[in-house]
């Protein structure tokens, strides 16, 4: 391997890691993040490509932040980055999760983050508004590509409907509407539409294979290859939010197996959200508690190891994809309503950390940093870094000062 090859791996390895270390608030400010980083800073893809990983991304299983950082390592430095990005960017969140985890078997209880947290939330709001503002006036080509966004935020708001179906949805009817007068369907492009198709029916069914077969298991104990085996199946079927991983854990490993209480489940859905990097980070706390450090070893690669497979699978067909008339509209389309899950998520993100319950029923501090993050952010484009330590530095001296959120 040349100096250039192992440059590369160094500055993706480098950039990933110290993103897991700052990557709180979920996918949506993950993805920001990396957007900043790989476009804007260091132009490694252009916005066009990476609004394509996004849309394809949020088509297929698994954490769609996670599969985001291993498209850009696979581009910028072949196999060897996809295993590096994967990898840095996992790394922090699963070190930091199984430090808790064994804080939290060995003294019963959790450390409290909640001031740090306090402040790092408003902050992460700034910065997905600024990949928003950014990502959004390159996805929104056309008044058809506005409308086609519009009518995806419809459907999650006021349909509640799954995002894969959605972005399904939405790029379907798009490339439709954009190519509908063009009646070249090759066999080569119509085999594309079968394929997500064939795609989505089978992840349905793999869905359901997983209930299924923890249906029909019982018992206390907890063999590595069973729990490797069903966090590996949860990974390959799990669409859209990572939140969702807490269905199929309080469904598998709190009533089925019973390998866990419905308080450790609660206690590792904690662990998920104030620790940085991917949610899925879960599984390393919930693997430590049952099985000690090699549960967290297997939990941990069963249920990352499937987003590798399908990036791999999936990345060298994009530029194919957009080369066809046909599903370069359909790209667009769902490009366009990725931006409009963002939109809905940062609207859900916003109204659970600005709001309480209580008049004036508005947390003015939360606002004020949020404000600021987005202006630093946008106006003065501030490294995500710095808002997000910056944030929880005000977080920790309000704590300090008496003030009650």
């Amino acid at each position: 391997m040349n100096n250039s090859a192992l440059g590369r791996l160094g500055e993706l390895a480098k950039l990933f890691f110290k993103l897991g270390v700052i990557g709180f608030g979920g996918p949506a400010a993950h993805i920001a993040m990396m957007e900043s980083e790989v476009v804007k800073r260091r132009q490694w893809l252009t916005r066009e490509h990476f609004l394509d990983l996004i849309g394809a991304t949020n088509l297929i299983p698994g954490p769609n932040s996670t599969e985001m950082a291993i498209h850009v390592g696979y581009i910028y430095a072949g196999w060897l980055g996809l295993m590096v990005s994967g990898v840095c960017f996992i790394l922090p969140a699963v070190l930091i999760t199984a430090g808790l985890a064994w804080f939290y078997v060995t003294y019963g209880t959790m450390p409290q983050v909640a001031p740090l947290l306090y402040g790092i939330k408003p902050a992460v709001l700034g910065i997905i508004l600024d990949a928003l503002w950014r990502l959004g006036k390159k996805a929104v080509k056309t008044r058809k590509l506005l409308i086609i966004a519009l009518g995806v935020v419809a459907l999650l708001l006021l349909l509640r409907l799954n995002e894969a179906i959605a972005l399904l949805i939405g790029g379907i009817l798009g490339m439709i509407w954009l190519r509908g007068g063009d009646n070249d369907k090759s066999s080569h492009e119509r085999a594309n539409l079968l394929m997500a198709g064939l795609t989505t029916g089978a992840t349905l069914s793999a869905k359901a294979a997983v209930g299924t077969s923890i249906a029909t298991t019982s018992g206390v104990n907890a063999p590595l290859w069973q729990l490797g085996w069903f966090f590996l199946k949860v990974g390959s079927v799990l669409f859209g939010s990572g939140y969702l991983l807490v269905a199929y854990l309080q469904g598998g490993l709190v009533q089925d197996y019973a390998w866990l209480t419905q308080q450790q489940l609660l206690d590792a859905i904690a662990i998920g959200q104030f620790t940085p990097g991917p949610v899925l980070s879960t599984a390393t706390f919930i693997g430590y508690i049952i099985a000690g450090i090699p549960g967290a070893v297997v939990a941990t690669v069963g249920i990352f190891l499937p987003s590798f497979v399908f990036v791999a699978a999936l990345n060298p067909l994009v530029p194919r994809l957009r080369a066809s008339s046909w599903t370069s509209a359909f790209i667009d389309s769902v490009n366009v309503s990725a931006v409009a899950l963002m939109v809905v998520v940062t609207l859900q993100l916003g109204a659970a950390t600005l709001t309480v319950p209580e008049f004036p029923f508005m947390d003015f501090l939360a606002v004020a940093i949020a404000i600021v993050s987005a202006v630093l952010a946008i106006r003065f484009q501030f490294n995500a870094a710095w808002l997000v330590v910056g944030a929880a530095a005000i977080g920790w001296v309000a704590s300090r000062l008496g003030y009650s959120q």
